[in-house]
């Protein structure tokens, strides 16, 4: 099989010929049609995300079809549609396990990271943590509600009942989540890099209720804000932005160092928290809400020879809502 591999970090990918994995008991073999490409991805191959498992095949938003079914698999047949989130395991009998809190195991394991994921032809992964694609989705469209889509969710979720709602960065989790907002009756806030970027155009199109740059105070106090841009000067920012009372979630899982900031921007009960990772309760309620509003993805297109171009791009801000490899 083709797929596109990371030698070391802080290197571009390679595309090497290799074998096509074998499933074991518990996983199933899936040949891949999409794979969405995430900031995470980005992170790992610039070295900022230690000890992935190198050689390393990234990727976490996988869609594709069950070629092989383990032995020990039930519930999944040959020829379904399938998807592969960011957590690919966990150990299932620690507290946070047993407390439903398997996004915090210590032993959890992550696709593309620790195991190889979905920037190639086929790939392996553990049939519990798998999800069956909702049939009014496309590969292209389903690929970005993987990861963007459940974390941000899980993000959104702790913002509680806030009606206004600040998203720092609008990228692929935020074009995805502003749907899920106005579903819910609440009025978005973005901000992002600089006036009439691309950002800024697709959040006029998807009726943010209000646009500016990251440096602006909204036109009203709001009740929380979620940081999706991977910048800890971002959090003094939103701390400033919300009311008292009011939650400051950072959605990504790495951002730069948080600077110094006076502790009256956290007083008066304001809270700041962070998202870690995805449970499969999130996998299941989110995907069963998603073709009810329905939401859209917005995608970007690329082969999947063409991975190093999409992160560069991803990186540099040049491309708007989600990025997307198509593998077939």
């Amino acid at each position: 099989m083709r797929a596109m591999v990371l030698i070391q970090p802080g290197e571009p990918l390679q595309l090497m010929q290799l074998p096509i994995p074998q499933p074991q008991p518990h996983q199933l073999l899936i040949k891949v049609e999409t794979c969405g490409v995430c900031r995470t991805d980005l992170h790992i191959r610039d070295g900022e995300l230690a000890q992935p498992a190198l050689p390393l095949i990234l990727g976490h938003q996988i869609v594709g079809i069950v070629e092989e079914v383990g032995s020990s698999v039930t519930g999944y047949q040959k020829g379904k549609r399938v998807g592969i989130p960011w957590l690919g395991g966990c150990c299932d009998v620690c507290d946070y396990c047993l407390a439903g809190n398997e996004n915090l195991c210590d032993h959890a394991v992550f696709t593309g990271y620790q195991i190889q994921g979905g920037f190639a032809e086929y790939c392996v992964a553990a049939a519990d943590f798998c999800f069956p694609i909702p049939s009014e989705y496309s590969p292209l469209e389903a690929a970005p509600l993987l990861c963007g889509g459940l974390i941000g969710y899980r993000a959104l979720r702790m913002t509680g009942d806030a009606k206004r709602l600040g998203f720092y960065g609008f990228g692929s989790s935020a074009h995805l989540l502003i749907q899920v907002a106005h579903y819910q009756g609440r009025k978005v806030y973005v901000f992002t890099r600089q006036k009439g970027d691309e950002a800024q155009q697709l959040a006029k199109q998807l009726g943010a209720f209000w646009i500016g740059t990251s440096d602006e105070m909204p036109p009203d106090e709001l009740e929380a804000a979620i940081i999706f841009a991977p910048e800890g000067k971002l959090v003094p920012a939103a701390l400033k932005s919300v009311a008292k009372g009011g939650k400051v979630i950072c959605a990504g899982i790495h951002m730069s160092d948080i600077p110094s900031f006076p502790y009256a921007l956290l007083y008066g009960e304001r809270e700041l928290r962070s998202v870690t990772n995805l449970t499969r309760r999130d996998g299941k309620e989110f995907l069963a809400l998603a073709p009810k509003i329905p939401i859209h993805s917005h995608v970007n297109i690329y082969p999947l020879e063409q991975a190093n171009q999409a992160l560069d791009n991803l990186k540099e801000g040049k491309v708007s809502g989600s990025v997307v490899l198509q593998i077939i």
